[in-house]
């Protein structure tokens, strides 16, 4: 079993987007905000039991990184959002590219 860190769920969250195909992203408040994954699929993706994942989730928005909506799911916050469009640049820019269109891959990484 994987041993886990905010960083390897950060790894996941972007890798189950590229994977599926799928990156939900909302302009609110002059902030850009990411969908993350399940709590689940995350588990689910790494292997791991999904009570594994949720103390890490607890840390992130400690960490001011992620914010909890009811009936909506998990967002990342302003800073959040910075730390997984920096991943996608460094590790999967082309990937994330495809799916999002350069202009509006390009356009996040002004704003974040």
């Amino acid at each position: 079993m994987a041993a886990l860190s905010v960083d390897i769920l950060c790894d996941a969250a972007v890798r189950i987007q590229l994977l599926e195909r799928s990156i939900t992203i909302a302009f609110a408040d002059n902030t850009v905000r990411i969908k993350f994954p399940t709590t689940r699929r995350l588990a689910e993706f790494l292997d791991v039991p999904h009570y594994y994942v949720l103390p890490y989730f607890a840390m992130m928005e400690q960490e001011e990184l992620v914010t909890r909506a009811e009936r909506v799911g998990i967002l990342t916050t302003a800073k959040g959002s910075r730390k997984m469009i920096e991943l996608m640049r460094e590790k999967y820019e082309n990937e994330a590219r495809e799916i999002l269109g350069s202009a509006v891959f390009s356009e996040l990484l002004k704003r974040c």
